[in-house]
């Protein structure tokens, strides 16, 4: 999610850095207070149910093999 940033500003970060996964644009700062973002890199994690499972500020290891052990356990098959 980018914080009142224009968009054409965050299209070219988002090509330069290579990024594959869906950038939202928070023009009026209302997903930032929604979500209480307070500071950057804020991670959310949401389930398939749309709820809030964790969230995060600041950096982490999401591709050590916790991180990955995590997103894998969250984004496997939905359980009948």
């Amino acid at each position: 999610m980018n914080i009142r940033e224009p968009r054409d500003l965050v299209a070219a970060w988002v090509k330069q850095k290579g990024v594959a996964s869906t950038v939202l644009l928070d023009t009026d700062g209302a997903v930032t207070a929604a979500y209480r973002v307070t500071g950057t890199p804020t991670v959310v994690l949401i389930d398939r149910a749309g709820q809030l499972v964790a969230r995060a500020v600041g950096m982490r290891p999401w591709t050590n093999g916790t991180g990955r052990a995590l997103f894998t356990a969250l984004l496997g098959a939905p359980k009948p």
